[in-house]
């Protein structure tokens, strides 16, 4: 099982190394680059971050913390270069999405493969998770149907209103380390095909994906400096939010984090969008069927680990369909835990030791406060992985709203299970909860589902859909607690984000139209 492995290893090294994303002097412990001004740059920086393979925790690469100097740099790069590549026309930007999405599809095996390797998802799921973003480029083809102005003439006699949309200017993402390719994804295409420039901020914790994406960008005809990717944690983010330069910020990741970079960059007068926490409920109808909704529920609570911000890890059981659980973990027992790269793994590692020891840490708090523990996951051992930060599916039943388990969000696989006497309790259990991220009703009465779409305070809503994220020609809108700012993501949210709108009114009085008719007698002065 290690071979495949190794190998996968050593093929993303040497590809690395090849395109200039790893320094060459020490293949066995690489260093990722910076990319600045279209060049992949070896930091000058004293300060590197470790980056261990999920699976085996054997070291893949070493990522620098950017300099201050370098990060001043990407941020010059930025700027210079917006004032070209936002007069360019609409038409050539819309050029290089169609010529990115053609790339990213020859690449997807590239992609996958350094997501597992970095993150620890399965190869299919890391392909998901590119295919996700990719739909984002493609509806950043659209351009010229998103970014139409409005006219409105005759507003008064002589005078027309028109309104258009321009670009900010230098803008700025900060991606999470759960989703390597599909929110870089979220960002840097809509705010460039819209005419702004970009600094990207991966995940310290698996930038391979973006570094992937900048050589592709770069082949697509994307201009130098038109998005600069820095590396870093914590004094990354805080330089983000402080420079004046950068005028809007893009976020997913943690409350902790996302409360500070909307605080701190609002006040430096930025843009900022912020996706954050989630705790997402499936409302389980004694009425919907058994079958489906069993087989979803599983799917959506365990697949990438529980690492996803709209994992379903909260299953609401109203009246007779809680006689359902005990099937629920028979089949949870039947997933199988590997490295992602192993074929038919259903579920890979958490991203580190750290997490796993929290994840373990909030199960236990749970059995303490009295959850029956249905099934555990905690010991689980991965042959030829023994090192991997591996957690089995888990599921606590008995589930109570003030328990440490329920407030926080687990962010591995674990399931919790509550109960509930009517649709009714179900909605004020969800309602009363500070996140709005997802929730799901399985049911196959359509009053009940009208009545839970209706009442249920969460930004995104499915019915018998689990994980109920839009596709970009809607926006992901997530509320409450899990969201801060004005703007969604992508679709025509995304558009109003990362641009602004100038408004013209016009006076061309009648009186004043030139008189085309040729003047054929001798001129008179007065």
């Amino acid at each position: 099982m290690g071979r495949y492995l190794n190998t996968l290893l050593l093929s993303k090294r040497l590809h690395l190394i090849k395109y200039g994303f790893l320094s060459r002097h020490m293949a066995s412990v690489p260093n990722t680059k910076l990319f600045i001004d279209g060049k992949f740059i070896e930091s000058k920086t004293s300060n590197w971050i470790d980056l261990h393979n999920p699976a085996t925790n054997e070291l893949v690469t070493r990522v620098p913390k950017s300099t201050n100097e370098e990060m001043e740099w990407a941020v010059a790069s930025a700027k210079e270069t917006f004032k070209s590549w936002s007069n360019t026309s609409i038409l050539t930007r819309q050029q290089t999405m169609f010529k990115l999405q053609h790339l990213i599809k020859e690449n997807m095996n590239r992609l996958k493969e350094s997501i597992t390797v970095e993150q620890g998802k399965t190869l299919i799921d890391a392909e998901g998770d590119v295919h996700r973003g990719l739909q984002v480029v493609e509806h950043a083809c659209g351009v010229t149907n998103l970014q139409l102005g409005e006219t409105l003439t005759s507003i008064s006699r002589d005078m027309d209103t028109i309104s258009f949309r321009l670009p900010l200017g230098v803008c700025a993402g900060i991606a999470p380390f759960n989703f390597p390719a599909m929110i870089p994804l979220w960002m840097f295409p809509l705010a460039l095909v819209c005419g702004n420039t970009m600094i990207l901020k991966p995940s310290e914790r698996d930038p391979g994906a973006t570094m992937i994406l900048m050589e592709l960008a770069k082949e697509a005809g994307i201009p130098d400096g038109a998005v600069n990717v820095i590396h870093g944690a914590h004094e990354a983010v805080t330089f983000i939010c402080d420079n004046p330069t950068i005028r809007a910020i893009s976020f997913v990741g943690s409350d902790r984090a996302g409360k500070y970079i909307y605080e701190r960059g609002s006040k430096n007068g930025k843009r900022v969008q912020c996706n954050m926490g989630a705790k997402n409920h499936g409302v389980i109808m004694p009425d919907a069927n058994k079958e489906h909704t069993l087989n979803q529920l599983v799917g959506a609570a365990f697949g990438a680990a529980g690492q996803r911000c709209m994992a379903l890890s909260t299953a609401v059981f109203v009246g007779e369909s809680q006689k359902w659980i005990p099937e629920l973990v028979e089949r949870a027992k039947k997933l199988k835990v590997n490295a992602g790269h192993i074929p038919n793994t259903d579920l890979g590692p958490v991203i580190s030791p750290e997490a796993k020891t929290r994840i373990c840490s909030l199960v236990e708090s749970g059995v303490k406060e009295g959850a029956k523990l249905l099934l555990d996951g905690r010991s689980i051992v991965v042959p030829g992985f023994e090192k991997g930060n591996f957690v089995g599916p888990t599921i606590l039943s008995d589930v109570k709203p003030n328990m440490e388990c329920y407030r926080e969000e687990i962010f591995g696989p674990v399931l919790l299970t509550l109960g509930a006497d009517t649709i009714d309790d179900a909605i004020n259990l969800i309602n009363s909860n500070p996140y709005g991220n997802g929730t799901a009703v399985f049911t196959t009465n359509g009053a009940t589902a009208r009545k839970f779409v209706a009442e249920i305070d969460v930004g995104q809503v499915g019915v018998n859909v689990p994980i109920p994220v839009p596709l970009p020609m809607f926006s992901f809108t997530g509320s409450r607690g899990s969201f801060l700012g004005d703007a969604n993501f992508y679709g025509k949210a995304g558009v109003n984000f990362y641009t602004q709108l100038k408004t013209i009114t016009q006076l061309w009085r009648e009186q004043d139209a030139t008189d085309s008719k040729a003047a054929t007698s001798m001129p008179v002065m007065k």
